[in-house]
């Protein structure tokens, strides 16, 4: 599929800096087959039933952006994520003049060595700590990993900000951001109305924030991110559907896990692993029946699936809504929420 279908102008001034607060006060559009609607996040259990299910991404942000210095030089350091020696990929800038074996010093107790260096900025660093010493190291030294569209720096209130409620798994290099609408007093709401809840993980890497790049949609390489389902949240899916109640999905990394883990007939397994799987319209959703989620950045595989999710054309009418009617976009703004266009399996 064309790429350039999936293109839109935003003006500047509709891009969020910082988050609604309270979170719930942000607006939430809502788009189903009867048309759209305005409304406010705090009202997300007006539009649901008793026995549906509300599922949410526990993971957390890391504060993942480091100052640091080579010798003398500046260095901006990025943590995308650790493989299995524990060594972290990374962007740096500037990465040209790194060389393996140099160090990177980000403190009088913390650094790191470069031991490779690849395409497009991206490095490999060796930290002296691991596990939980390292993430000591990074509550103390690093920034929190504001996407590049908020142009500016990461202040101390983003750490709060830049988190959700549900986050309780550290590995996140970015924020699921749906999920940044909850509020205490929505979650008591949504369980007086009868609304169940169960969390997933998927630790957002900064590859959600990369450009298609290719004209087509079937030339673009979508990028591999960590989940894990558990069998007792797999099990509650699956009742939940069965019974005839509905999976709400918050945000695009809890539907795309949910649906990695999926047979055809819509009954989801528990899963551990990684996950590429890019949805773009004429794809099936087999387990989730209402979706949450942000504004997204034109031309991204973000709008390409809540395009697949609620129909092309009913998503550009929406964002045509929205922008007209001042709603703020992305990591910070507000939220839709998104019937699923086809008939659920």
């Amino acid at each position: 599929m064309n790429v350039d279908n999936f293109d839109f102008d935003l003006p500047r001034e509709l891009i969020a800096l910082e988050p609604a607060h309270p979170r719930d006060s942000a607006r939430l559009l809502h788009v189903g087959a009867q048309g759209l609607a305005d409304s406010i996040v705090r009202d997300l259990p007006d539009f649901l039933r008793p026995g549906d299910l509300l599922v949410s991404n526990d993971t957390k942000v890391i504060p993942a952006r480091l100052l640091g210095k080579r010798g003398e030089a500046k260095v901006e350091i990025t943590l995308l994520e650790p493989d299995a020696q524990g060594d972290w990929s990374a962007f740096a800038r500037p990465a040209k003049k790194l060389k393996p074996g140099d160090q990177v010093v980000f403190g009088d107790d913390f650094s790191a060595e470069m031991v490779a260096r690849g395409d497009g900025g991206e490095v490999t660093l060796r930290f002296e700590q691991k596990g939980d010493a390292l993430m000591a190291a990074l509550d103390r030294y690093g920034r929190m990993p504001l996407p590049p569209y908020i142009k500016r720096d990461a202040g101390a209130d983003d750490r709060n900000d830049y988190q959700t409620m549900f986050a309780a798994r550290p590995g996140a290099v970015a924020a699921p951001t749906a999920g940044l609408h909850f509020t205490p007093d929505l979650l008591a709401r949504l369980d007086a109305k009868g609304v169940q809840r169960v969390t997933l993980t998927l630790h957002v890497g900064a590859g959600t924030f990369l450009p298609v790049t290719a004209d087509d949609t079937a030339d673009h390489k979508m990028h591999s991110e960590w989940g894990e389902i558990s069998e007792e949240a797999a099990a509650l899916v699956n009742r939940t559907r069965a019974a005839g109640g509905r999976v709400l999905a918050v945000g695009s990394t809890s539907t795309r896990l949910l649906e990695s883990a999926a047979a055809e007939d819509g009954t989801v397994s528990a899963y551990r692993g990684r996950t590429d799987i890019f949805i773009t319209p004429g794809y099936r959703f087999r387990a989730v029946d209402l979706m949450m989620t942000n504004f997204h950045l034109p031309r991204s595989t973000l709008f390409m699936l809540v395009s697949a999710f609620a129909g092309l054309e009913r998503m550009q009418a929406a964002y045509a809504h929205a922008k007209k009617a001042g709603y703020r976009f992305y990591s910070y703004g507000d939220a839709c929420l998104l019937e699923r266009h086809e008939q659920r399996i």
